[in-house]
């Protein structure tokens, strides 16, 4: 190498470490959400990691978003990289199928989300083919195994749904992606991960949103005397 080049070079590489930060955030604007869910995966694990077979990698499913967003996150702890899709919640967390949830819940019957931490399971073949069972680590989704609550592919999930509807279909509770991404958490997220469900409302530039509804913890099965309290945790 020509000592002229290699000057050019020195140069360049000085040049690049004096500039601000901001504008390496500019060029990857995802790079403060992806370092909040990488400490969120951290923490989460920390909190009930003792239950957790694999911890290199963990599922973040962020329902304080509108379905229409990328709010299903990979979080690769050993690589410190996050690749995030799309994901449905459950018919009774969004009766009114705007695309926002209203309602977690751990009640049998109720077709709704439930927030908490996961352990992944093995995989069966079910309703909807290949899916992960998954076994609830938290008083507000103790009920997963029981309920049936698991992941698995689904046509209403697809990317395409929300080109014509705006939005993705609706589960029976249940972490519904598109096929094509639902093979990539066949491959990564089952068999004893951590899977962590909850409203974070992590935005692509980091920030912290709330949606324009209550979410709220439905705690009493209809028709038994409905009671629905607002979360003041989810956010």
């Amino acid at each position: 190498m020509k000592r002229r080049d290699l000057l050019k070079g020195t140069i360049a590489a000085g040049a690049a470490a004096a500039l601000p930060a901001r504008v390496f955030a500019q060029a990857n604007p995802t790079a403060s959400r992806d370092r909040q869910l990488i400490a969120i995966a951290r923490e989460q694990l920390d909190r009930v990691g003792a239950d957790i077979w694999k911890k290199d990698i963990v599922g973040i499913a962020d329902f304080g978003l509108h379905s229409a967003n990328q709010r299903f996150h990979f979080v690769d702890l050993v690589n410190e990289r996050v690749e995030s899709f799309f994901v449905s919640h459950g018919t009774g967390s969004d009766s009114e199928h705007d695309g926002w949830l209203k309602r977690y819940s751990n009640i049998e019957g109720s077709e709704a989300t439930s927030r908490g931490a996961y352990m992944t399971r093995s995989w069966y073949r079910g309703k909807y083919g290949t899916s992960i069972r998954l076994d609830g680590l938290d008083p507000t989704n103790s009920n997963a195994l029981p309920r049936a609550i698991v992941m698995h592919p689904a046509e209403y999930a697809r990317p395409e749904h929300i080109g014509r509807w705006g939005k993705l279909g609706r589960s029976n509770g249940c972490f519904a992606l598109g096929p094509d991404q639902f093979a990539k958490v066949l491959l990564d997220l089952s068999g004893g991960r951590l899977l962590y469900a909850e409203s974070l409302g992590l935005a692509e530039d980091g920030s912290r949103r709330m949606p324009p509804i209550a979410q709220t913890e439905l705690l009493r099965r209809p028709g038994g005397g409905t009671f629905e309290r607002t979360n003041p945790g989810v956010f």
